[in-house]
């Protein structure tokens, strides 16, 4: 059994403690604690306006597990999103395991916390692997929202900036106006 086998092994097997939980990125395991009141406060508002505002009938799910491709020689990622986001009419949800491939996954959405550079850096490049299509981070130290979209390889080509209060447009399948500024 190689190293990387035994690293997904004892991942799979962690029990966590309630309100814990842990991911496998880029072969590290990283456990944090539940989200702070102002990181749930801007997903409320994130998700309010994914299901008044988007063109097409999505379905929002927070904090759901996806596994994505390992890179540089390690195990498969298991990343745990703030929120996964899909178009309604593949029901991807109903009856998925806990940790679901990202086929048909519209984009993924984080709230930086308590370790900013997973989701600035390791993550994103998680889900550019994966070829999730947009990544959505609100960055709570910076101020800002970002938009990757156009992955390639281990990067996303596009990005699209918009400091809080300002409107960031989503492209199809969402093709609406991002308020945000209610994450101020």
């Amino acid at each position: 059994m190689t190293d990387s086998e035994i690293l997904l092994e004892l991942f799979l097997e962690l029990e966590m403690p309630e309100g814990l939980r842990a991911q496998l990125v880029n072969g590290d395991i990283i456990v944090e604690p539940p989200p702070d009141g102002h990181h749930e406060h801007i997903l409320s508002h994130l998700i309010d306006q994914m299901h008044g505002e988007a063109a097409a009938e999505m379905q929002v799910s927070g904090h759901k597990g996806l596994r994505l491709p390992g890179g540089g020689g390690h195990p498969p990622d298991h990343v745990i999103p703030d929120l996964t986001v899909v178009p309604e009419v593949l029901r991807l949800f109903c009856g998925a395991p806990p940790w679901m491939e990202p086929d048909g996954v519209a984009m993924v959405a984080e709230v930086t916390s308590c370790k900013p550079d997973q989701d600035r850096i390791a993550k994103r490049h998680c889900y550019a692997r994966a070829g999730i299509p947009l990544y959505l981070l609100i960055d709570r130290e910076r101020s800002q929202v970002s938009l990757f979209g156009q992955p390639h390889r281990e990067e996303y080509t596009e990005v699209h900036l918009a400091a809080f209060g300002e409107p960031l447009t989503l492209p199809a399948p969402f093709e609406f106006e991002l308020d945000t500024k209610p994450f101020l």
